[in-house]
């Protein structure tokens, strides 16, 4: 451990979060880990380390936090207003905090999930694999103001900061979902006037899974009374009983017995889930294997990010933690000759 990140001030949902738990649905436990797992894929590249760290989620609203070292860190997932000490900083860039600062991040300009992280690491204890914070299972708890979280050591503190241009997913638009089992229990013209329609999302929603509303009439199905309930997962498209559709997020159960019309993409479900409340979502059937070529796997996915990552130049006047950085290489104590 090299020095502790302390939160001071707290929003609503506020949590620890990694790419989660796979393969525990068998033990009841759905993989939860972030909710914009994109935007992990984006905080690694930016701070240019091997693998996926684990980062802050803030669920609408940031937080204030101050460290007792050097914390180097990335903004990424649905951009904030944050400032270090008062002064403004951008998201999707890294970022030096110093001791004594104060690194304020309010609401969400568009988006739902925004997430800080601290490059040197969080060190939470694991549980089955993961630090994942599952609030719906009650493993761990949300964040809040005098949670102290101990940091590693950052072996490349004196990095130059990095900024991305991030794919656009914080505004709703086209999803793109595959036909499941059930597709089949939705009859041909209900499954196209599903596609046909404008969904708003709903204020009703959490990392559990979201409702989508509309003025059209409900979506009947012809699946069997007592239909059994069985395996759900992140993405499905379930169907309650009074013809309302709801999209299972990470936190979803494991088990269901609404019938599903679909499931949407594994890349499109980061769209569905940073959509705000009023945010327009349509969907689109589309092939298995239209969907399997548009879903790279995650080592791709980061390779293809480090490629987008560009050196953020900034005005020095504006760069309040200059001294921190080593400006000039080579640069010594001047001793050096003294001590040989």
């Amino acid at each position: 451990m090299s020095g502790s990140l302390t939160i001071e001030r707290a929003g609503p949902s506020m949590s620890v979060q990694d790419l989660g738990r796979p393969n525990r649905i068998a033990q009841g436990l759905s993989a939860g880990g972030a909710a914009d797992r994109l935007a992990l894929f984006e905080a690694t590249a930016l701070l240019g380390l091997p693998d996926v760290i684990p980062a802050i989620e803030m669920a609408g609203i940031g937080g204030v936090f101050s460290c007792d070292v050097p914390m180097r860190f990335a903004l990424t997932g649905a951009p904030m207003r944050a400032s270090i000490d008062g002064r403004p900083v951008s998201w999707n860039m890294t970022h030096l905090l110093l001791p004594n600062q104060r690194l304020t991040i309010g609401g969400a300009l568009h988006g739902t999930y925004g997430y800080l992280t601290p490059a040197a690491g969080l060190v939470v204890p694991e549980w089955m694999g993961s630090i994942s914070t599952h609030l719906v299972a009650g493993v761990g708890e949300a964040l809040a103001a005098g949670d102290i979280l101990a940091l590693n050591q950052d072996l490349n503190i004196a990095a130059p900061a990095q900024k991305l241009t991030p794919d656009a997913r914080f505004s709703g638009g086209a999803i793109r979902m595959i036909a499941g089992p059930q597709t089949e229990f939705f009859s041909t013209e209900t499954l196209a006037r599903f596609q046909a329609t404008t969904f708003l999302r709903s204020a009703q929603a959490n990392r559990q899974g979201l409702r989508l509303e509309t003025s059209e009439p409900p979506f009947a199905n012809i699946a069997p009374k007592g239909l059994a309930s069985e395996f759900i997962m992140p993405g499905d498209i379930q169907m309650t009983g009074d013809g309302v559709p709801f999209v299972l997020l990470c936190e979803c159960q494991t088990v269901g017995g609404y019938p599903r019309i679909g499931t949407v993409v594994a890349q499109d479900l980061p769209l569905v889930a940073q959509a705000t409340a009023g945010a327009h979502l349509r969907f689109e059937m589309v092939a298995l294997e239209v969907a399997d070529a548009s879903a790279p796997n995650e080592a791709e996915q980061l390779r293809v990010l480090r490629t987008k990552v560009q050196p953020a130049l900034r005005d020095p006047h504006d760069i309040a933690d200059l001294l921190a950085y080593q400006l000039i290489s080579g640069v010594t104590a001047g001793d050096d000759l003294e001590r040989t």
